[in-house]
C-alpha cells in the first residue's frame, strides 16, 4: 500500500495559481494510478483529476482548460497545477492512490480561493 503526504495547499486570490505536490512511499508508486479529490464544506468528495500508469489523464469538467495533474515516478510524485483558481475551487484537495483493490489516501492539504 502507498503512503501520501500532499503540500502545497494555501490562501490565494481568485486567478491566481498553486501548484499541489503528493509524495508517495513504496516500491508500488510506479504502477498505481494517482489520482487528486476535493471536499468543500457540506458537499461530498469528487474527483479533480487522475493519471494513470501510461500517463492517461482524466478531468472533471471544472477542471478542464484550467488544472493540469502530472507525475513523476522517479520522485514518486503526483503534481496538480492549478491556475485561474475561483472561489469555488475552495475545498481540501486528497491525494488517491489505487492499484487494483488497494486504495490510500493522504491527509488533505487546504486550497481557499478568495474573490
Amino acid at each position: 500500500q502507498v503512503q501520501l503526504v500532499e503540500s502545497g495547499g494555501g490562501l490565494v486570490q481568485a486567478g491566481e495559481s498553486l501548484r499541489l505536490s503528493c509524495v508517495g512511499s513504496g516500491r508500488l508508486f510506479g504502477i498505481t494510478t494517482m489520482g487528486w479529490y476535493r471536499q468543500a464544506p457540506g458537499k461530498k468528495r469528487e474527483l479533480v483529476a487522475s493519471i494513470s500508469t501510461r500517463d492517461v489523464t482524466l478531468y472533471a469538467d471544472s477542471a478542464k482548460g484550467r488544472f493540469t495533474i502530472s507525475r513523476d515516478n522517479a520522485k514518486n510524485t503526483v503534481y496538480l497545477q492549478m491556475n485561474s483558481l475561483k472561489p469555488e475551487d475552495t475545498a481540501v484537495y486528497y491525494c488517491n492512490a489505487k492499484l487494483g483493490r488497494l486504495e490510500s489516501w493522504g491527509q488533505g492539504t487546504q486550497v481557499t480561493v478568495s474573490s
